[in-house]
């Protein structure tokens, strides 16, 4: 099994940034900013794939390959290390999975007897913070809502209003959880969602959120955009 690609995607990139910020240069012109921006989505990438890696050796390699020396292993010592390191990530994530999933259920199961809080045959829960008196979207159509989006311990991973403008897509092309929810929501509406792993991402990590994560959304529907050609 040879290990991912953005395994290998992450790491080539890894060393370069090691590699060229080591010397602590100053940010003093267009270049040097836009290679730090750079190196700063690359480490947040490192860090959300739970890559374990020692800086110091990462710039050993690459200056050795800058100076043209050859490499200390051999191709077929370092596949074999790439494959044991995808290896760990693996058993690491997976093990988060499982913690994420029953801690998941435990907050659902608690969070369903609170005030006001209402829960549908899918095991999403919701409360309506305020209620709308406009149209009520279906699965064909496409909304403009406002959102915010949080882990059960109030990390954010994305916002809407943080942009400074609604977010507007297809009902049926989102999550589950708010497929499900924009379909009981008016124009105008505020609601508070709990999404359970399995009408939002499961075990599939994104940016920000790890695995079989229960979601956190406020959610403001602002509008149902008119079908192009229809009033």
């Amino acid at each position: 099994m040879n290990p991912s690609r953005n395994l290998k995607l992450a790491l080539a990139c890894a060393a370069g940034l090691l590699f060229i910020t080591g010397c602590d240069k100053k940010l003093d012109n267009d270049q040097r900013k836009a290679s730090y921006a750079i190196g700063q989505q690359i480490g947040q990438n490192l860090k959300s794939q739970n890559i374990d890696y020692d800086p110091d050796v990462v710039a050993m390699s690459m200056k050795d390959v800058s100076s043209g020396k050859p490499s200390r292993l051999k191709p077929e010592e370092m596949q074999q290390a790439l494959q044991k390191l995808q290896e760990s990530i693996n058993k690491k994530n997976s093990e988060a999975a499982e913690a994420n999933l029953a801690e998941g259920k435990k907050f659902l199961e608690k969070n369903k007897g609170e005030a006001g809080v209402k829960t549908t045959a899918s095991g999403l829960q919701y409360v309506v913070v305020s209620e709308g008196k406009g149209k009520t979207p279906t699965a064909k159509d496409t909304v403009k809502a406002h959102y915010r989006g949080t882990l059960t311990n109030g990390q954010q991973f994305d916002s809407s209003y943080d942009r400074g403008q609604p977010a507007e897509f297809p009902v049926s092309g989102v999550i589950k959880g708010w497929t499900e929810a924009l379909q009981l929501m008016k124009v105008g509406e505020k609601m508070k969602l709990f999404i359970p792993p399995e009408l939002g991402y499961g075990p599939s990590p994104r940016p920000g959120i790890p695995a079989n994560s229960v979601l956190v959304f406020d959610v403001e529907l602002i509008d149902v955009v008119p079908t192009k050609g229809k009033k």
